[in-house]
């Protein structure tokens, strides 16, 4: 379930509003309690409760706060168990029965004396069960190199001590914030041993449990199942991953990875897997199909009979922690360790044990494994202490939230050239290039990640295949917002994706000049929907934003505004003698009169008066033709149906110029509506090139600039799934409501603000007020 579903609330949504303030106020005392952490880790501080607003999913029912449950619990005297992630088969598998009986236990009825850490947490707690994650497991052993890193994901406030009542919480990284999830301690087991993810020690469940809370973030333990590394290391880090397929490795890649290692930043590399085998194993040792994770990166000293100098070596583990290691050279044991000074085998912890782990030379890495990623920390997962006293280095960044919707900001890659242009652009200016770069160049990350696709696997939801291009901007401060069709057209872009692929991020590291730029992230094929995030990572200061308009008012098209007058419109007499027999006595209409006119002309029915107000109304209704639909059927124009107007946009019309809040329109609000409904008729019929009632939401934007309304994509997003149709269209109706509700929001907005500061206050009454009547 995606955020925007979230936001528009529902049934379950109630239940936990009513309960927010009780868990904001827990979760501030957890934040109090965490005071230490939050200072070390900034980002903790904008924790989320998983099904919390803005947590981006929405709680199956009220949202689970730790320490209340806990406490609860513990009045009880009950252990805790997770309504919203069963103990049954259908948190374990979505598509399959279990091919084996699974009998969930907790700790204390596996082991009998069950701790969350046994003399802390290493990577060697890391075992690999049944279940083909071990792209999750390469990360969760290199989380556990970074106690500031570790702690944030596991919280030290819980154990199976005086507060045990069989609940944990985990924390992870979800699209821009940090969400903590609640779970029991049930987990599956066969004849008494765990199935999944356990640790060396029999008695130590942190590393069950942290996979347990990931599995119930993505809905089971089967959408754990097959993955890259770096999707895990981004949700434990905020950070972003590069791919680097060794092959084609880049001369500088060694003094990447050191520098990456210095900056605390998490890798992992793999071999790619043999089609008939399942985890292959090669003559040398290595497994195919498998996520090794890099756990350091060190030149070393070495002295030969012939020769001294350094060597570059890099140290790996295996998630089964095993015998299954690399046996060339600098395996263990081997003879090559001879030529390495004890001291300084001492200082890197050498040993020489069936655990997994192993170090082999640079060359060899590049010449048996196919793929490296490196996960790049987000700046707030490095403490001062780190900048300060360690002297590391951490990235500048930016993020923007945004979505492809169809039909609006979904336009499809450059191959489709009269719709990219509409996907959402961001400007991001480079000012100051890399220390001690000899071509005075900016190094940039750029990550573009869809949201939620793992979650949504079990409804058939698969990644949808991504990419971005960036353009040089050389006269940024001559360019419209946003970027035409026109630009795209004879600008090539200086940097891309390296491909567009259906992995759930792309990343790429580029080399650019200082100046300005604009990065483009689509979807391969136009009016694919789904969210993403696009983050940007920098060496030095970058300045980042959305490519586009500010909301606000314009100018009425030109071709609008000049359209020819009917001859019968031009006499303000004969206007106000038609607008008179419509009104009555009152000399004021109301929206089902209004209605009524409209219905009238779709049906070709007159009302039965005298002779001389049917010639009268006859008229009107052909004024009223001529105004909306000119030459085209009025029925084809509004609905292949012939309902005409709804009478939602009967009442808007009504509403947006009733300026004496009467329900009803005078003379002289009716007339003014009569000059808005002929300029919007004019706008649909210019895009409306077929005839056809309808035109392609790609259009909007143009359409409503048009009627004079600036739009970003944002809103023109949130028009597109309010007016839009399930194809990407826009409706005659759905047009005119659209302006209605614009004209009407904006003009009570430009009532508060008279000197156009963007800004206005409203109390509630009067904001409800304003809003109910628009």
């Amino acid at each position: 379930m995606g955020e925007g579903d979230y936001e528009n609330g529902g049934e379950d949504t109630f239940p936990m509003m009513r309960d927010l303030n009780g868990i904001r106020e827990n979760l501030d005392t957890f934040i109090r309690k965490a005071t230490d952490l939050t200072r070390v880790l900034p980002s903790i501080a904008r924790l989320k409760v998983l099904g919390e607003r803005g947590s981006g999913l929405r709680a199956r029912g009220e949202v689970q706060d730790f320490f209340k449950l806990r406490e609860e619990c513990l009045a009880q005297g009950s252990l805790f168990e997770d309504p919203e992630f069963p103990a049954q088969d259908s948190s374990i598998f979505y598509s399959k029965s279990p091919p084996k009986p699974f009998e969930w236990k907790r700790p204390m009825e596996i082991a009998s004396d069950p701790q969350l850490f046994v003399e802390g947490a290493s990577r060697f707690d890391v075992q690999q069960g049944e279940l083909g994650d071990c792209w999750l497991l390469a990360a969760v052993a290199n989380l556990t190199l970074n106690h500031n890193l570790f702690a944030q994901i596991v919280p030290e406030d819980q154990d199976f001590g005086d507060k045990y009542a069989g609940i944990f919480h985990f924390r992870f990284w979800q699209y821009g914030r940090w969400v903590d999830v609640v779970i029991d301690d049930r987990l599956p087991t066969c004849y008494g041993q765990l199935v999944f993810l356990h640790s060396s020690e029999r008695n130590e469940f942190w590393s069950a449990l942290l996979e347990k809370a990931y599995a119930k973030l993505h809905g089971s333990y089967e959408a754990l199942k097959g993955g890259t590394t770096c999707e895990a290391m981004e949700d434990f880090t905020g950070g972003v991953t590069e791919m680097f397929e060794l092959k084609e490795a880049p001369p500088n890649l060694y003094k990447i990875m050191l520098k990456a290692y210095e900056r605390s930043s998490l890798m992992a590399c793999s071999i790619e897997p043999d089609p008939n085998i399942t985890e292959a194993q090669t003559a040398e040792g290595l497994v195919k199909g498998h996520a090794y994770s890099i756990t350091k990166i060190k030149y070393l000293d070495i002295a030969t009979p012939r020769m001294t100098g350094k060597i570059p070596l890099i140290r790996l583990r295996n998630p089964w922690g095993n015998e299954a290691e690399w046996n060339g050279p600098w395996s263990d044991k081997s003879p090559e360790w001879r030529f390495i000074p004890d001291s300084e085998k001492e200082e890197i912890g050498l040993t020489f044990d069936d655990d997994g782990e192993f170090w082999m030379s640079y060359n060899d890495f590049k010449t048996y494994f196919h793929r490296l990623e490196i996960c790049n920390l987000n700046p707030d997962s490095l403490t001062e202490e780190d900048i300060t006293e360690k002297g590391k280095r951490r990235w500048e960044m930016s993020m923007f939230e945004g979505e492809w919707v169809r039909g609006v900001t979904a336009g499809g890659c450059r191959n489709y050239l009269e719709t990219f242009w509409v996907n959402p652009q961001y400007r991001i200016t480079l000012e100051d290039p890399d220390e001690d770069d000899e071509d005075n160049k900016c190094t940039v990350i750029v990550g573009l990640m869809q949201k939620n696709r793992r979650l949504q696997r079990k409804m058939g939801a698969e990644c949808l295949t991504i990419g971005f291009a960036m353009y040089h901007l050389p006269d940024p401060d001559n360019l419209p917002k946003p970027l035409g069709m026109d630009f795209f057209k004879f600008n090539a872009s200086v940097a891309r994706s390296p491909s567009f692929i259906n992995l759930r991020e792309v990343s790429c590291r580029f080399k650019l000049p200082p100046g300005v730029y604009c990065i483009v992230p689509s979807t391969f094929e136009p009016n694919e929907e789904g969210e993403f995030i696009l983050r940007v990572f920098s060496e030095n200061k970058n300045n980042m934003e959305e490519n586009d308009e500010e909301v606000g008012m314009g100018e009425i098209d030109e071709k609008v505004k000049n359209e020819p007058v009917p001859e019968e419109h031009k006499s303000e007499d004969k206007i106000k003698e038609y607008f008179k027999q419509i009104a009555g006595d009152d000399m004021e209409v109301d929206w089902m009169e209004l209605k009524e006119v409209l219905d009238y002309a779709l049906r070709n029915e007159m009302p039965r008066d005298s002779s001389e107000s049917q010639d009268i109304i006859t008229t009107v209704l052909s004024l009223l033709c001529g105004l909306v639909c000119r030459d085209t059927p009025l029925a084809q124009a509004f609905d292949v149906k012939r309902q005409g107007f709804s009478k939602d946009t009967c009442r808007s019309m009504i509403a947006m110029m009733d300026v004496d809040r009467s329900g009803k329109l005078g003379y002289e609000e009716f007339k003014a509506l009569w000059t808005d409904i002929r300029h919007w008729r004019t706008i649909f019929k210019m895009h409306d090139k077929e005839n056809s009632g309808v035109f392609s939401a790609f259009e909007l934007r143009q359409a409503l600039n048009a009627a004079g309304y600036r739009l970003n994509n944002h809103i023109l997003n949130i028009l597109m799934h309010r007016y839009g149709t399930v194809d990407g269209k826009i409706t005659f109706d759905d047009f005119m409501m659209c302006a209605v509700k614009l004209k009407a929001m904006i003009d009570m907005f430009r009532e508060r603000d008279p000197k156009g500061t963007n800004s206005a206050t409203f109390s509630l009454e009067e904001w409800v007020e304003k809003t109910i009547y628009s």
